[in-house]
């Protein structure tokens, strides 16, 4: 049987993640920076062990006030930093939660700049990688952000959206569009599936795109996301692909 991960951004104080936590087979948890605390933090590491989810980190902007979704201009140094700072943060959490960190996957705008920026995807692959060259680095299908990572020495997943339009170029289209979300769960859920049995897309403009689906991605803050992901997790199953970690 095929497979295929879905993974969830999760530990951000939203009210799905307990919900969710069935419905997908990796968590990409908040370090705290770009929303939630060590709390919330901490119980999402149980919630994700109590589900057999493998647990991944999700560090961000320190911009709580915008969710981490506004760029923010730093010295390379800096983006170093921020991400190194969250992943011995959250490491010391896991550990002492009695979980192991699994991948790494950057948030929101911290994310679309290392997309975009080479020097920003350099900063991020080499904090990974001098923290635990193991974590598995999950990043947007057919970027340089991935590009940069492997190059790194890391290991790479090629990350996909159900949730999010994409353009004809293979980026995301921006959330400043009205389009730029798919909130229905049957379109996402047919999205999700044709991602991961064909290997595309279909843009925003109609354009067939072509993509690596090794992980598939629901945001958690969406209002309906739990029913978004039980929309996917069928789908995929009763086209017989199996939703399993990497």
């Amino acid at each position: 049987m095929r497979s295929i991960d879905i993974n969830c951004d999760l530990g951000e104080g939203k009210p799905n993640d307990a919900s969710l936590m069935p419905c997908i087979s990796s968590a990409n948890i908040c370090c705290g920076y770009h929303a939630g605390d060590e709390k919330t933090t901490r119980a999402t590491i149980r919630l994700a062990l109590k589900n057999k989810v493998a647990i991944g980190v999700h560090p961000g902007f320190a911009d709580k006030p915008n969710f981490g979704r506004v760029e923010m201009m730093l010295s390379p140094h800096e983006y170093y930093a921020l991400v190194m700072e969250q992943l011995i943060a959250f490491k010391d959490m896991a550990t002492e939660e009695g979980a192991t960190v699994h991948h790494f996957k950057a948030h929101g705008a911290l994310y679309n700049l290392a997309v975009k920026n080479i020097m920003v995807a350099e900063e991020l692959a080499k904090a990974v990688y001098d923290f635990d060259p193991h974590l598995i680095y999950y990043g947007l299908s057919n970027s340089s952000m991935l590009r940069v990572a492997e190059a790194t020495g890391l290991k790479i997943a090629s990350e996909v959206f159900a949730d999010r339009t994409y353009q004809d170029d293979g980026s995301l289209t921006p959330r400043i569009k009205k389009n730029a979300m798919i909130t229905d769960p049957i379109a996402a859920a047919k999205q999700a599936l044709l991602m991961a049995s064909e290997q595309r897309v279909i843009s925003a403009n109609g354009e067939s795109i072509p993509v690596k689906a090794d992980t598939i991605c629901i945001h958690g803050d969406a209002p309906n996301a739990h029913t978004v992901a039980k929309a996917i997790r069928q789908l995929l199953k009763d086209n017989k692909i199996d939703v399993r970690a990497i």
